[in-house]
């Protein structure tokens, strides 16, 4: 039986090592899955956080999204599997880029992001993309699978037509999950748990709905029960 919470990951969006010790201390084992992104980086105490996600027997998603030429994006990719990384994502925008980061990845499963859930249609239209972002995100999508990356992320409202066009076995990352709604922040593309499982979600990452709860690791656990019935 798989557990559902491996399937919900949190965003450990802060910006010091003390930080985030302190909600891997406050979350316990209601969270097994850790997302390590940019804000971390600055603080010089990136890998030493995800040295100490492993000791405690977390997996780990490292959300840096590389996008660079092939070989910069390769040695970076690279570097990373001497560390105890299960997930890592690169931009699904070059697919020179992706294969060449594909062939080094190691045990490493990597994620393409396809189009951000911060961006609507006008914004992808002020990049010179006239396709819905659902045509962009499930192009993408099998261009990364094409490329030899184990999955992508993406908003759960595009989950069932990239699992429709790559088939099983694809990992889909959804993050944007607001559980209750839209919460006038930053995410556009938002959906709820329920909804991105039975799109075909293998994953959700969740930040804010949990960091900013009265009672974190309660909100986590919630979470977690609202994923058990859509796992086989």
């Amino acid at each position: 039986m798989t557990d559902p919470r491996d399937r919900l990951i949190f965003a450990l969006d802060v910006p010091t090592a003390e930080d985030a010790h302190v909600w891997i201390d406050r979350l316990g084992d209601t969270v097994t899955f850790y997302k390590v992104g940019m804000e971390l980086l600055t603080s010089g105490a990136y890998f030493e956080v995800i040295e100490a996600l492993a000791a405690r027997g977390k997996k780990i998603f490292v959300d840096l999204k590389f996008l660079d030429v092939p070989a910069t994006v390769a040695h970076a990719v690279k570097g990373l599997t001497r560390y105890p990384i299960d997930l890592c994502t690169i931009h699904a925008q070059h697919d020179a880029m992706m294969r060449a980061a594909a062939e080094v990845k190691g045990e490493i499963r990597l994620l393409g992001v396809t189009v951000l859930t911060s961006m609507d249609q006008s914004d992808l239209g002020a990049l010179g993309i006239a396709r819905t972002a659902n045509e962009q995100v499930v192009d993408r999508a099998r261009a990364a699978q094409a490329a030899g990356l184990d999955g992508v992320v993406a908003s759960g409202l595009e989950a069932a037509a990239i699992r429709q066009a790559v088939g099983e076995g694809f990992l889909i990352v959804c993050p944007g999950i607001r559980p209750d709604g839209p919460a006038g922040d930053d995410q556009k593309r938002v959906v709820g748990v329920g909804e991105a499982f039975r799109a075909g979600a293998s994953h959700i990452v969740v930040g804010r709905p949990i960091r900013q709860a009265a009672d974190p690791a309660a909100v986590a656990r919630a979470l977690a029960e609202q994923i058990r019935p859509y796992l086989i």
